[in-house]
Parts: structure tokens; C-alpha cells; sequence
């Protein structure tokens, strides 16, 4: 059988030979950091409407073309599961991958009131990192107001309580396996750019991974997951092993064995900053997925801690480095 991997792999050629080049959009703030570095802004080149599938009985599926830095995956999945909006549970455990977005909301709001304040970005995370959770500054300027975390457990609802969507799908999968409304939204209007109110607008861009479902066929668990914005490159490796271990998670509390992770694309692009790499990337064979192994005692959700994961067999390819875009703002 044809390895997972070339799914992505063929993904990337066909955006490379096929796709679309069209700008983005980078606030003034940013387009001045690429002023200061003498670089051309970047752009992307997009196709639309793509899938990929991937069984779990076929292995975890970590990329192996290039090293994957799995222990951030697991991070940022503990840490959406907390339902916390502020990354200074991930800068405490240096996990970076939410940097950029909290320090442009930071440095804009210096360059406008207080110039004095400004700091670099690396000096911004520094002084997250050694303030108390509790520091006016840490809860102002670490906190990304809206995050998926904070919509899978914490959706405000109309009457002002949170609803809890991911523990509304653990529950009912547990009762009534065959229904078809296990579905968790992170679309939220009132976050997002000039349709939020304004207690609610923020720098971070609209949910790239908007909507994902459970459903139970064939006595398996399977997890399907909408992604609007996709960047190939970067994110997505991320985005796959992200929610395939969420699968398992969610199989493990609800004692249903796991079947698919399906991964529905909208827009899926390369940003042109990242080009020689997917081309350095696309010369590489991929290797077998590792096994990803979870304490068998946890039993809920919420319980689950970075130690009851164990990664068996991940022998991959060197690692690729390339630059995040910090792409969107109001």
C-alpha cells in the first residue's frame, strides 16, 4: 500500500505546479518588520478543496520527511483542552508557536501609545515567562482573548454561561454513539476582525481549523476536521498529528477503538518564503509512522498530562526550518 505520507507529499506538488499566487494580507506593523529585514513581502499560492485521510491502524501520522516537533504538538493540545487563552502556560514550557501573535498585538499598541514600552519580540517572551500568571502584564498582554481552547470548552453562550462543546461530544458518544451531532464549532463571528465587539477584536487571524465532527461507523471512532486556511508547510504537519492524537484521546475516555482522522481543506497554500524548502522536502523518501502510545489509566479528558504520552519508532528525516508569516490583524 502507497505510504500516508504522499498525501501531503503530492499535496505539495500539486500546489507548487497548479496553484494560485495571491497576496496577503499583513498589517502596517508588520509589513514594517519586512521593511527592516530588506525583504519583499511574502505571498501565498493556493489551491482549493482538498482531503487526506489517515488511519490510525496504519500508525501515528507524524511526518518523516522532516523531523516534527511533536512535543509542541502535545503541549498546545493540552493547553487548548484547558480552554486557556493566554500562552504563558506554553512560553513557561517553551512552546513558541503563539509568540508572534500575542507580541504584535503588544507592539502595536506601543507604537501607537507607548514607544518607550516597545521591546523586540524575544525580549516580549522573556518577560512573559518571568512574571507570575497573575501579573497585570502577563494577563493583559499574553492573553490571545480568543483561541480554540477557549471555544471547544468555553463558548459564551447568549445568557452568559460557557458551553462546553467538547465535553457535550465525550458524553453523548459515550451515551448515543450513533448520532450525528458531535460536531465542535470555533467559527465564532463575535472574535473575529471588524465583526467582533469591540471588548472581543484581537490581532490573532479567524480560526484557520474552523470545525471538526465525531462520528462512529463500522465500530470505530473517526474524527473529520475542516481546515478554511491551511499553511502546508508549517502548520499543517502540526494540524495532523494535532487532531489524530485527539482522536485517540477522545477513543481512550470513550472506549470506542479509533478509526480515521479525515482532513478537509479549503484554501491550502505554501507561503513563497517556504518554496525551497517543500522543494528540499519533496526529495525525501518517507519513512514508517511511529506509534503513539497513551497511559491507559486516564480516563477523562481533562485528566490527561504531557508524561501519559509516549512516542514509539520516530526515525524521521532532519529537520526543515522556515520563517512563520504573521499573517491577518484588524
Amino acid at each position: 500500500m502507497t505510504h500516508p505520507e504522499y498525501q501531503y507529499l503530492d499535496l505539495m506538488r500539486d500546489i507548487l505546479e497548479n496553484g494560485s499566487d495571491k497576496k496577503l494580507f499583513l498589517t502596517p506593523e508588520v509589513q514594517e518588520q519586512y521593511r527592516k529585514k530588506g525583504e519583499d513581502l511574502p505571498f501565498i499560492r493556493s489551491v482549493f478543496g482538498r482531503i487526506m485521510r489517515f488511519d490510525l491502524s496504519r500508525g501515528f501520522p507524524l511526518l518523516t520527511t522532516k523531523k516534527v516537533f511533536y512535543r509542541g504538538i502535545i503541549e498546545e493540545l493540552l493547553w487548548f483542552l484547558t480552554g486557556d487563552s493566554n500562552i504563558k502556560y506554553l512560553v513557561d514550557r517553551d512552546v513558541h508557536i503563539w509568540d508572534e501573535w500575542a507580541w504584535k498585538k503588544y507592539y502595536k499598541h506601543c507604537l501607537e501609545n507607548a514607544p518607550e514600552e516597545d521591546m523586540e519580540q524575544e525580549a516580549f517572551i522573556a518577560k512573559l515567562k518571568s512574571e507570575p500568571a497573575d501579573s497585570d502584564f502577563v494577563k493583559k498582554w499574553g492573553d490571545l482573548v480568543t483561541i480554540y481552547g477557549r471555544t471547544w470548552r468555553k463558548w459564551p453562550a447568549a445568557d452568559g454561561h460557557l458551553i462546553d462543546q467538547l465535553d457535550y461530544c465525550i458524553k453523548g458518544l459515550k451515551d448515543k454513539p450513533y448520532r450525528k451531532s458531535y460536531v465542535v464549532s470555533a467559527w465564532n463571528p463575535d472574535f473575529i476582525y471588524t465583526m467582533a465587539s469591540p471588548q472581543n477584536r484581537n490581532e490573532v487571524p479567524p480560526f484557520c481549523h474552523t470545525t471538526f465532527q465525531f462520528a462512529v461507523v463500522n465500530d470505530k471512532l473517526n474524527l473529520g476536521m475542516y481546515q478554511r486556511s491551511a499553511d502546508l508547510f508549517l502548520g499543517v504537519p502540526f494540524n495532523i498529528a494535532s487532531y489524530a492524537l485527539l482522536l485517540l484521546m477522545v477513543s481512550q475516555v470513550t472506549g470506542i477503538p479509533a478509526g480515521e482522522f479525515v482532513h478537509f481543506f479549503g484554501d491550502v497554500h505554501i507561503y513563497s518564503n517556504h518554496f525551497e524548502q517543500v522543494k528540499e522536502q519533496l526529495k525525501r523518501e518517507p519513512k514508517s509512522f511511529p506509534r503513539m502510545l497513551l497511559n491507559p489509566k486516564v480516563k477523562n479528558i481533562d485528566d490527561f498530562k504531557y508524561e501519559d504520552f509516549t512516542l514509539e519508532g520516530y526515525d524521521p528525516r532532519p529537520a526543515i526550518k522556515a520563517e512563520i508569516v504573521n499573517v491577518g490583524g484588524s
